[in-house]
């Protein structure tokens, strides 16, 4: 696993510009693109309302196959009806059309958009028609490229998110590369705010689609930092197959190999998603043993995570566990206090129903590392297990909230 050299897989072209649609300057029009149609999976938000490009784009997965992503930042084309989807239609057009001018064949309905930013405003469709030009003129295949288009696709970030992997397939040498952006207004239904993941492994549609949705279940979704789902979650894997392996069409040994590489590298972009939650100091995960169901394990586990006292506690590194394991009593999941037990970190702080006999500073002291893991076991007689990662919850979220429209 290499999140710190994110290199594009053989076949793949991106990178992003500034056209003007973030007041900050910073690059916020980006490309991904396959030189040749890519098979294609992808999963979107459950929130009853969403953006114009999640219109577009359940329609365009229907065929598995895309030649590129087009995304824009700082604007996310949400509640903005007739003309939002005529946007976002053009923005592909214009997509293909540029491509086009630099010897790549594509078709607007091969090009799935994505915008992320504030809700409720059109898109600048002139500055697009301007900065699409010029960021088909500037794409390329290098580490310096793929940076470039983790940088466009954020908002409120205050880093970039990427990290790949190679393995062997049938002797053939394979890259998975990902990227993804998400900060605030995460509770994933689906997947995360928005992701893209390159690979050039030979997959038929089914069984990409199937290793998409295992993989955002594991991962992408288990991931929270506001307990608020996104109205433009999308999750998309692009495969070219130029690593020429022998295609795989169905699960099974080669499947089992690819999905878990998979898992690996949208595994680490959730922790990154986690660790740089709006104000958050410290990256936290939550687990959850003992539940009866995988259900009652997911149920308490989110609980936990999604509590503000819980959440408030972990920022101020107060040892106080009782939060933790209220938490999970009040999650609906089956759970037996009198064989429940609590960690932070190394430590018990909970056994049997009773308090141990843990020592309050040195609770304190894990607490207030970068990196703090609570784990609960609910004591129900099940060996059903749920991990989540979230973040604490800090006054500076409250001030970048405050403030985020304006």
């Amino acid at each position: 696993m290499n999140s710190s050299q994110p290199a594009l897989p053989p076949g793949f072209l991106a990178g992003a510009v500034a056209c003007g649609i973030k007041s900050s300057g910073g690059p916020d029009l980006a490309l991904l693109v396959s030189r040749m149609p890519a098979t294609a999976a992808a999963v979107f938000t459950r929130n009853k309302v969403v953006g114009a490009p999640i219109i577009l784009g359940r329609r365009m997965m229907r065929r598995g196959v895309l030649t590129a992503c087009v995304i824009n930042s700082g604007c996310a084309n949400v509640c903005t009806g007739e003309r939002g989807l005529a946007d976002a239609r053009e923005m592909c057009a214009l997509a293909a059309s540029t491509l086009a001018t630099i010897g790549i064949p594509a078709e607007a309905d091969q090009i799935l958009p994505s915008s992320t930013g504030v809700i409720g405003r059109f898109l600048p469709m002139e500055r697009l028609r301007e900065g699409l030009p010029r960021l088909a003129a500037s794409l390329g295949g290098s580490l310096r490229h793929s940076q470039r288009f983790a940088r466009g696709i954020l908002t409120t970030d205050t880093r970039p998110k990427t990290a790949a992997a190679t393995f062997l397939l049938n002797g053939r040498r394979i890259t998975v590369t990902g990227w993804c952006k998400g900060s605030g207004m995460i509770a994933p239904n689906m997947a995360t705010m928005l992701a893209f993941v390159a690979t050039d492994a030979a997959i038929a549609a089914a069984p990409l689609r199937a290793a998409v949705r295992q993989v955002a279940a594991e991962t992408f979704n288990c991931v929270t930092v506001d307990q608020h789902t996104s109205t433009s979650d999308t999750f998309v894997v692009l495969a070219n197959g130029q690593a020429a392996n022998r295609r795989i069409m169905a699960s099974g040994p080669a499947w089992r190999k690819f999905t878990q590489v998979l898992h690996d590298v949208c595994d680490a972009l959730s922790r990154q998603i986690a660790a740089d939650g709006e104000g958050a100091t410290k990256l936290v995960r939550v687990w959850v043993t003992g539940a009866a169901t995988a259900a009652d394990a997911r149920k308490a586990a989110l609980a936990i995570a999604n509590s503000p006292l819980v959440k408030t506690a972990l920022h101020g590194a107060d040892p106080n566990w009782g939060r933790f394991v209220s938490a999970a009593g009040y999650s609906g999941a089956k759970m037996n206090p009198g064989q429940a037990r609590c960690r932070v970190g190394s430590i018990e702080v909970f056994k049997a129903g009773r308090p141990t006999a843990a020592d309050p500073a040195r609770v304190a002291a894990l607490m207030k590392q970068n990196e703090v893991e609570i784990a609960v076991d609910l004591g129900a007689g099940g060996a059903q297990r749920c991990r989540i990662y979230t973040c604490d919850l800090s006054r500076r979220y409250i001030t970048i909230n405050a403030d985020y429209h304006t």
